[in-house]
């Protein structure tokens, strides 16, 4: 489970930021001006990436923060079994389970010998995009 560290001013959203000791992507940000008793406020609203719950912070603009390093890699289906899915990885062809994506426009795409995208971090795995579905 490797992390990096980045400074807050650097962030937008769509990036990976480590919330509460858990990867998050940056859905929102705003930030305030420096007043007269302090400096810059940066607030970040975040969603898990495994586990798709809300955060919130709230930072100094100067600050540093953790960024989780997320491997996105590529499997092929090798069995739908019901809510579950069997599959390879593309590159050290380890097979491994998981679970169905919820949202209908990827289950479109994901039969059995179609590649998906998915992204791990430390032993944490999920489907990210079903080739050929355009998201």
């Amino acid at each position: 489970m490797e992390k990096r560290i980045i400074d807050v001013k650097t962030l937008k959203p769509g990036r990976y930021i480590m919330m509460e000791d858990v990867p998050c992507k940056i859905i929102g940000m705003t930030h305030s001006k420096p007043g007269k008793h302090g400096g810059a406020r940066v607030r970040i609203d975040a969603v898990g990436v495994f586990d798709d719950s809300k955060r919130n912070l709230i930072k100094p603009a100067g600050d540093k923060v953790e960024a989780p390093v997320l491997e996105k890699k590529v499997a092929q289906v090798l069995a739908v079994l019901g809510d579950k899915l069997q599959m390879m990885d593309m590159t050290s062809y380890e097979t491994f389970d998981l679970p169905m994506p919820d949202e209908q426009e990827m289950k479109a795409f994901i039969r059995e010998g179609a590649e998906i995208m998915y992204i791990t971090w430390g032993a944490q795995k999920k489907i990210t995009q079903a080739k050929g579905s355009g998201e």
